[in-house]
């Protein structure tokens, strides 16, 4: 049975590239592409394909945001995040969204069909590149608690010591000790540092 595959991206050269990578291929058929996130919900409403190959920069709606729209009207459809971005945020959103895998654009032939099998059998994938971003990132990322990360992010809002403790309903001195955990794990001296770092490693 032939995997039925559509792309998503606004670059042509990157189409023209990966249709030439995948058309002699005998388990793969070609069902055509879109250069946006409006045209290929109007081509999903007539048929659906088996996967789509997913731009994560798109001109009228951002790839992690089709990716879910997509999942939401059509939960059997498979999605391939693709990208020149390496970016463990980045990553992680196409994945949270619904995204089955996510692969680099400068994939080889090997690669991109490995990603697509993978998928087809119920499995993630994610490129050699998007792995290693995603453990490097892991190894930068302080472990912090379920409370610790509600008041990240609300650090990360502005909202004073006080405001967070009657927003949690905890005392003020708790939301001091949190914040002075936070910056101990984070290895910074000042919220600004705490931000930019939490922001960085994908946890705000």
């Amino acid at each position: 049975m032939k995997a039925s595959i559509f792309i998503v991206d606004d670059h042509y050269m990157v189409i023209e590239g990966i249709q030439s990578l995948l058309q002699k291929e005998t388990g793969i058929e070609w069902m055509g592409h879109a250069t946006n996130a409006a045209s290929c919900l109007a081509f999903l409403k007539q048929q659906q394909p088996d996967i789509i190959l997913m731009d994560v920069n798109l001109p009228d709606k951002s790839g992690i945001d089709l990716c879910k729209e997509v999942k939401q009207l059509y939960p059997s459809i498979f999605i391939l995040g693709l990208s020149t971005f390496n970016q463990q945020a980045i990553i992680a959103n196409m994945l949270d969204n619904g995204a089955s895998g996510y692969v680099l654009k400068n994939a080889t032939r090997e690669e991109l069909l490995e990603a697509i099998q993978t998928i087809l059998s119920g499995r993630s994938y994610l490129s050699f590149e998007a792995a290693a971003s995603m453990k490097e990132t892991a190894k930068q990322s302080p472990l912090i608690t379920r409370r610790e990360k509600e008041i990240l992010a609300l650090i990360a809002e502005g909202l004073t010591n006080a405001e967070i403790a009657g927003k949690l309903f905890i005392s003020i001195p708790t939301v001091n000790t949190h914040r002075k955990s936070l910056l101990e794990k984070f290895e910074v001296k000042n919220t600004a540092l705490l931000i930019s770092k939490a922001s960085k490693s994908g946890m705000i």
